[in-house]
């Protein structure tokens, strides 16, 4: 997983295509019980919720099946709708799992997913939409990263897996941050005991018969205070929170406590 020294480097907030080489198996394996417990009881709870699939995505889908009992997945049985396999073999692996179709000029699509730990989004209002379609509400990403994006995994190789990480925060160190599910904001004044910097830890693979894109999202919450508490770390943390466009505080939910955390920081 990316170090936290590598979130805030000593630069002004920019989106940044930044990729390293991954290992699917370590990525998609179990570090932790707790969480693994927790996706496994959302899954059996709230399917309709969590999993959503799309025909394009079968052939998709066989190719997990066959990949996820090495990751600690659940080995593949006969029988069951998609949305039903698709659970199955995600209740052994601890991070989320998105299956993107590639289409007519390379354009992928959200074909199916197995969703438990949502950053504010909805599998829903996603599946069956394009990559573009999907980054579209996010303030100036598409501008900045949308061709970038969609040119490295039209040309990405089997047996090749590449990582990312993207941040936030959060007024809970909750993992499950559906829409539809209450949960405290960061409405202010700011609190740095009751604040959590939520890291997503992102990792994509082509899968080779289909030609589609498996994509994993596995979640970090760390109180703040460790980033608050180390110099270098609050240096560059301070930097991002100044130099972050408005429109993207905004949409982060960061607003009503940009002065504090710059306040904080800058201590």
């Amino acid at each position: 997983m990316t170090p936290l020294a590598d979130l805030f480097p000593d630069e002004d907030y920019r989106f940044h295509l930044t990729l390293r080489k991954g290992d699917l198996a370590e990525f998609f394996g179990t570090h932790g019980a707790a969480a693994l417990g927790e996706r496994r009881r959302w899954l059996a709870d709230d399917a309709a919720r969590c999993v959503a699939f799309r025909p394009a995505a079968e052939p998709l889908l066989a190719e997990l099946e066959a990949l996820a009992p090495a990751w600690g997945g659940d080995a593949a049985r006969a029988g069951g709708t998609g949305a039903e396999r698709l659970a199955r073999v995600s209740r052994g692996l601890e991070p989320d799992v998105l299956l993107l179709a590639r289409g007519a000029g390379d354009i992928f699509t959200l074909a199916a997913g197995a969703v438990c730990f949502p950053s504010w989004w909805s599998l829903a209002e996603k599946i069956g939409r394009s990559l573009d379609e999907i980054h579209g509400p996010v303030p100036g990403l598409n501008p900045a990263l949308g061709g970038t994006i969609n040119q490295f995994l039209a040309r990405l190789r089997p047996g090749a897996a590449y990582g990312r990480v993207n941040w936030g925060l959060t007024a809970t160190p909750e993992l499950n941050l559906h829409p539809d599910r209450a949960h405290p904001r960061l409405d202010g004044p700011f609190d740095a005991a009751r604040t959590w910097l939520r890291v997503e830890d992102q990792m994509v693979a082509a899968l080779p018969a289909s030609g589609g894109i498996l994509f994993g999202i596995r979640i970090r919450v760390i109180p703040l205070g460790a980033v608050l508490g180390d110099p270098a770390l609050r240096a560059g943390f301070h930097r991002a929170v100044r130099t972050m466009p408005d429109d993207l505080i905004a949409y982060k939910g960061m607003a009503a406590v940009r002065a504090g955390l710059l306040a904080a920081a800058a201590g």
